[in-house]
């Protein structure tokens, strides 16, 4: 192999894996952002869980809780395509919005299960 051919085969073979780490650091990106915002999820969830428990001194906590997890999913959501991630999400969300009319209905014990399931699907799934 002549030097020219070998510049040009040097030259193509450094371009596919300057493609192939801009393709996995999308990649790797998209996988951090599902961690952190899995992360977050789980630290909403838990706020809830404790806003309920102390639902008798400040009813609004439920509410500011439940509006951070729908925050934290709509983040999901912006940062994902899988399936399964998106199933999920979308469990979660139908067991936040029961919760919330629950909690609109008078009952200060909702049940939290399809929320906590959820979430810990959502972990499993974005966990590298």
């Amino acid at each position: 192999m002549g030097p020219r051919h070998r510049r040009t085969a040097l030259a193509a073979a450094a371009a596919m894996l300057t493609v192939s780490a801009v393709a996995g650091c999308g990649a790797l990106d998209k996988a951090l952002d599902c961690v952190q915002t899995a992360e977050a999820i789980s630290d909403s969830v838990g706020n809830l869980q404790q806003a309920i428990s102390d639902a008798g001194d400040d009813p609004l906590k439920i509410d500011d809780a439940l509006r951070g997890i729908d925050n934290e999913l709509d983040n999901l959501n912006d940062t994902t395509d899988n399936a399964d991630l998106s199933k999920a999400v979308d469990q979660l969300s139908d067991g936040v919005d029961n919760v919330r009319t629950a909690v609109k209905d008078g009952d200060n014990s909702p049940d939290l299960t399809p929320i906590t399931d959820a979430a810990t699907e959502i972990g499993k799934i974005c966990t590298p």
